[in-house]
């Protein structure tokens, strides 16, 4: 019987090693969008909310309800593409600005990192920062950014600081699960 177990154990960690992406989805619901044409993965226990004249999508943990991801969609200038918008960094201060921390709001916006990928052909730049809100109250947002189809996708992540050590990891797969086609 112990052989068994062990066995069992071995091949469900070896699927696990072999199979990296079955391993990163679990704990993860899925949510597609075909009629705009995006995807991401979003954390088990999470609901979707409605947003009157906001974001396309909005999800927030149940328990830590200020602890959400939202989509929004833009249109492009000229169709331009990602790399046309700027680099990571100069598209990162302005999504700051204008998204994150607009004149007047009584909020700052520190943009702490900023990269490019790749995936599946399409460009995406990854955001990260940390923002104050007027209360003093800090929260740390990461953002995945994407053109496609004369669109401007944000994928935001939106978490207080004082979590933020706790949900890294999870709000990093959940960001980097974001795709658009």
């Amino acid at each position: 019987m112990w052989k068994k177990i062990v066995l069992i154990l071995l091949l469900v960690l070896s699927f696990s090693l072999t199979n990296p992406g079955v391993a990163t989805a679990a704990g993860f619901k899925s949510f597609v969008d075909t009629t705009d044409g995006y995807e991401f993965l979003y954390p088990n226990g999470w609901l979707q909310v409605k947003v009157a004249n906001g974001p396309d999508v909005v999800f927030h943990d149940l328990i830590e309800i200020s602890e959400n991801v939202s989509v929004v969609i833009s249109p492009v200038p000229e169709n331009q593409s990602l790399k046309e918008l700027g680099t990571p960094t100069e598209v990162g201060y302005k999504l700051g600005k204008a998204a994150l921390a607009p004149p007047d709001s009584g909020r700052s916006a520190e943009l702490v990192n900023a990269l490019e990928k790749e995936s599946e052909g399409k460009i995406y730049y990854i955001l990260e920062y940390l923002v104050k809100l007027p209360n003093q109250q800090q929260r740390h947002n990461i953002a995945s950014v994407a053109v496609s189809r004369g669109k401007l996708f944000t994928f935001n992540a939106s978490i207080p600081e004082k979590r933020w050590q706790k949900v890294k990891r999870t709000m990093e797969d959940v960001v980097n699960s974001f795709s658009v086609y």
